[in-house]
């Protein structure tokens, strides 16, 4: 087997880059499913093996090791279960979840928190692997870096792209020099995707931050309208005109001073969404909520699901004592919005316009935070129940193997 049927062309770039050359960071950034776990989870082999080698020639029992990630779950689902797939290796936690390979202790550190790095103070590592490092908060990605002080430490790290004005694009993807490496991947550098598979996935992007980010693997920030692949020509239908629905499920943004929201959503047999009812009000009262509840139950079916906004846990709380099916959602605001995008992209979200009052005022003026790179906080109430709905009923429900000993 050739290199050339392991690697695709981006990533022996990177390999002959990191191996023929003395480097302290390497960034890998740009566009998901374009090779980039791939190419550093073996980079990451690579450097345990020369960590041990280090460790011989300066007679060091146990050199030790960052394996950094947001979460636990994140490090065994990315990097972990990879390499046990790939190279059937399963590695034996000790009861802290750190464990050798190749001679070399690997210690566990999360970057989602300040928490995340405790394992990590006062050691001396010889090296690094930081999963999703824009994701990282600034401080423990520093800390990080400034743990790695043994005998020829490096510091490998990927990651999805950002704003532009991001901390690791400024402070080291810009600075990029003989100590700080990086390399750019766009979606068409992952030549093992088939041609179809990559069509595929760029049609079914949303139009623009969206698409340059996960496609293009570009850093920018998010402009205009949020949801610009809405066409009203195409994504508003007629009550009459509804197809035959299989499943019912809801989305509730509570208000008061500002809009409340439920709206009703149907799916057919193809898998396509439509938005069979609006109700938002002013100034009610959980009562009345209840009471609009009932009246969909009444409609749809008393085990209809309810996707609820958490901030109120004495509604959902509420909607459960009188025998709604109120679930907390997962308010992720960029998965989810991506998520209602990727709908209206590929034409599989549908508008009743006959029975929607609120839709149509705020979804031309629902608009990105370019500062942020999230939507504004306004004329967001109808399409936040939306997203809570869309997003739920659609979230994957995977379950990942976990190595033996846990994480």
């Amino acid at each position: 087997m050739t290199i050339k049927q392991v690697y695709s062309p981006k990533q022996i770039e990177v390999l002959k880059g990191t191996l023929e050359k003395d480097w302290f960071i390497t960034v890998l950034h740009g566009a998901k499913r374009s090779g980039k776990t791939k190419i550093n989870n073996d980079l990451f082999l690579f450097e345990l093996k020369r960590v041990r080698e280090i460790a011989d020639r300066e007679g060091i029992k146990e050199p030790m090791y960052i394996l950094a990630g947001v979460s636990s779950s994140t490090i065994q689902k990315n990097v972990l279960q990879e390499l046990y797939n790939m190279y059937n290796i399963e590695p034996q936690f000790d009861k802290h979840g750190n464990f050798k390979l190749f001679g070399v202790k690997v210690v566990q550190a999360y970057t989602g928190n300040i928490g995340g790095v405790k394992s990590i103070r006062g050691m001396t590592s010889f090296g690094a692997y930081i999963n999703e490092a824009s994701l990282a908060v600034q401080s423990v990605f520093a800390e990080i870096v400034s743990r790695c002080s043994g005998t020829g430490a490096r510091i490998l790290s990927d990651t999805n792209p950002d704003n532009p004005e991001h901390w690791l694009k400024k402070e080291y993807i810009d600075k990029q020099n003989d100590n700080v490496l990086s390399f750019h991947f766009e979606l068409d550098d992952n030549t093992f995707l088939s041609e179809r598979y990559r069509k595929n996935i760029k049609d079914a992007t949303p139009s623009g931050m969206f698409y340059e980010r996960d496609i293009l693997g570009s850093w920018v920030s998010a402009d205009g309208v949020v949801y610009k692949d809405f066409d009203a020509s195409k994504h508003y239908i007629h009550s009459k005109d509804l197809p035959e629905l299989s499943t019912f499920f809801c989305g509730v943004d509570w208000g008061y001073e500002h809009w409340g929201s439920i709206v009703v959503l149907g799916e057919d047999e193809q898998g396509n969404t439509y938005l069979i009812e609006e109700h938002a009000s002013q100034f009610e009262e959980i009562d009345y909520w209840v009471d609009v509840a009932k009246g969909i139950q009444e409609r749809y079916g008393l085990r209809v699901p309810f996707w609820c906004d958490s901030a109120r846990p004495e509604h959902v709380k509420r909607f459960q004592r009188e025998r709604i099916n109120a679930m907390n959602a997962d308010k992720a605001r960029l998965s989810g919005v991506e998520s209602v995008a990727k709908k209206f992209k590929t034409n599989t979200l549908f508008i009743c316009r006959d029975r929607v009052e609120k839709f149509p005022d705020e979804i031309y003026q629902y608009v990105w935070d370019k500062a942020k790179g999230e939507p504004i906080k306004q004329y967001d109430d109808v399409l936040d129940s939306l997203r809570y709905g869309i997003y739920n009923h659609n979230k994957p429900k995977t379950t990942v193997k976990l190595l033996k000993g846990g994480l």
